[in-house]
């Protein structure tokens, strides 16, 4: 019976450990969300609860890792559940960059807001970033659920969103060339872009700690990336005719 009780112990402190990280994920989903909206609306105020709710997501990574220590210390735990407890503490540190690229989006939004709007660009930047949200939101559902072929499917499309970072990368070039006083709305354009792009790949990176957990052993094929900005040159000619 003493076994029985602290099997059901040990079962019940892991599950603590998925309601943690899936509080987290959510807070980080929740984040990602507001600081969009706050960039479309050019909301200044919302944009600013972001950064100060980011707090609540650094106190739970600190929580799950005291947790992780406590577990590691007290049951020695092998095989699939050791597994669970070390993806858990590394999914909770990609959850908490997550939360940081948010607030960073939502601290352009500040400066962003207080010049004219660049064509269409942030909606651009919210299509890009709606895609990401789901990965979120399917990247959670397969490390509840232990699903390794959904975290495969978010893998998968870590390349759609590189691919549309790729556009938006060009597209604030071009509105540079146009006209120098695009200059500086563009350049913190293309940082809120870049932070939801690596949003992406930690996202993309959760799915990977999923497989582990199930796995035991990380993807074995190498992910695509569609991110071509590195060798991205925009021609003189390639500037966009509106009229």
């Amino acid at each position: 019976m003493e076994t029985e009780h602290i099997v059901k112990s040990f079962d019940e402190e892991l599950q603590k450990l998925d309601n943690m990280v899936v509080e987290m994920g959510g807070l980080a989903e929740a984040q990602l969300a507001d600081a969009i909206a706050a960039l479309v609306r050019r909301d200044v105020a919302l944009a600013a609860r972001v950064v100060e709710q980011d707090r609540r997501i650094d106190a739970i990574e600190a929580e799950i890792h005291g947790f992780v220590l406590r577990l590691l210390a007290t049951r020695q735990p092998v095989a699939v559940d050791l597994r669970i407890i070390l993806a858990s503490l590394k999914i909770s540190s990609s959850l908490e960059r997550i939360g940081d690229y948010a607030k960073n989006i939502a601290k352009r939004t500040t400066t962003i807001a207080k010049v004219p709007a660049m064509g269409g660009t942030a909606q651009s930047i919210a299509r890009m970033t709606g895609v990401v949200q789901g990965m979120i939101k399917n990247v959670l559902d397969a490390y509840i659920g232990r699903d390794v072929d959904m975290a495969a499917d978010v893998r998968a499309r870590d390349e759609e969103v590189d691919q549309m970072h790729s556009g938006l990368f060009r597209e604030l070039l071009t509105y540079m060339m146009e006209d120098p006083r695009n200059i500086t709305p563009a350049t913190h354009l293309l940082f809120t872009a870049k932070n939801a792009e690596r949003i992406g790949d930690h996202v993309t990176g959760i799915a990977e700690q999923v497989h582990f957990m199930v796995a035991g052993e990380l993807p074995g094929d190498l992910r695509r990336k569609g991110d071509t900005t590195s060798f991205a040159v925009v021609e003189a000619g390639e500037l966009r005719d509106d009229g």
